[in-house]
């Protein structure tokens, strides 16, 4: 199924292989969680602080589906 990705910040280095056209559309298992997702993706959990699936803040166990859109941030230092 595809998913639709964005890696914000120091996240994108992880970004896979573009597939055409913008936003960057990902190939996911079926049933596969947003923690398992980053998993194939090699993302290190730890470098992921903020999730939002559809728009919504998520935690990581939630089951994605096709056309899921799915951003990621890290940790972000300012002052």
């Amino acid at each position: 199924m595809k998913i639709e990705l964005k890696l914000y910040a120091s996240l994108a280095s992880h970004m896979p292989e573009k597939t055409g056209g913008d936003p960057w559309i990902v190939e996911a298992r079926k049933g596969i969680t947003i923690r398992e997702f980053l998993e194939d993706l090699k993302v290190p959990a730890d470098a992921v602080k903020i999730m939002f699936l559809n728009g919504v803040h998520a935690k990581g166990n939630e089951t994605l589906n096709e056309r899921d859109r799915l951003g990621l941030f890290p940790s972000i230092a300012g002052g």
